[in-house]
């Protein structure tokens, strides 16, 4: 399997500086700051890739899951909802909070969310975390 790799640069103070991340695939590059990450302005933020990375991850084993299981998906979205707060550990991801959509043919509410639930627990970046992940399913 690739390794996968991505770069973070940083110049400054921690409240005056700016940064940079890079993906090593290409598909992204942008900035973040102080700013971005601990209060809300423009640029991205390390909880916002890892809930991209979450939603992508997510979404793909749901998908595969349901196939698994004789359902074939016409669509599925997912949101990523990453809350972060202050604990006496210091600034810390306590909760994930997944919003996934699906269109499903021939599968029950209660099943998508059977299948969302499990799937939330498998994924390769939800076992890679260590902040308990919810999920709110919803077929559409």
């Amino acid at each position: 399997m690739p390794t996968r790799i991505a770069e973070a640069t940083w110049q400054g103070t921690l409240k005056e500086g700016s940064g940079s991340v890079k993906l090593g695939s290409g598909a992204y590059e942008g900035p973040f700051s102080y700013v971005s990450r601990f209060e809300t302005g423009s640029g991205t933020n390390p909880e916002e890739l890892l809930g991209a990375a979450e939603a992508g991850c997510f979404t793909m084993a749901l998908n595969l899951r349901l196939f698994q299981n004789g359902f074939t998906p016409n669509h599925i979205h997912t949101t990523a909802h990453v809350q972060m707060d202050k604990t006496e550990a210091g600034n810390t991801i306590v909760n994930i909070h997944l919003v996934v959509e699906g269109s499903v043919p021939g599968i029950s509410a209660e099943d998508f969310a059977v299948h969302a639930a499990e799937t939330s627990k498998g994924c390769i970046i939800s076992r890679a975390i260590s902040a308990p992940i919810t999920v709110a399913a919803k077929l559409v």
